[in-house]
């Protein structure tokens, strides 16, 4: 009786400590696409912003400057 409540209680524990960690494992999984999908965002938008300033400064450079 004591060996089947030992097994049963070590299924159980093993259960929940399987359950817990595939929320945890989901979480961070998670948390990991969300950091990389603002990650690239963010340097879309600085790409946007160089392109920006490249084209600017293209359209206002000196055409009397002799290039060599």
């Amino acid at each position: 009786m004591l060996r089947t409540r030992l097994l049963w209680f070590t299924v159980g524990f093993s259960m929940s400590a399987a359950v817990i960690g595939q929320f945890v494992w989901r979480d961070l999984i998670a948390e990991r696409y969300a950091l990389s999908y603002q990650t690239q965002q963010a340097f879309d938008a600085l790409e946007a912003r160089v392109l920006n300033l490249e084209s600017i400064s293209s359209l206002n450079s000196n055409p009397d400057q002799v290039e060599g």
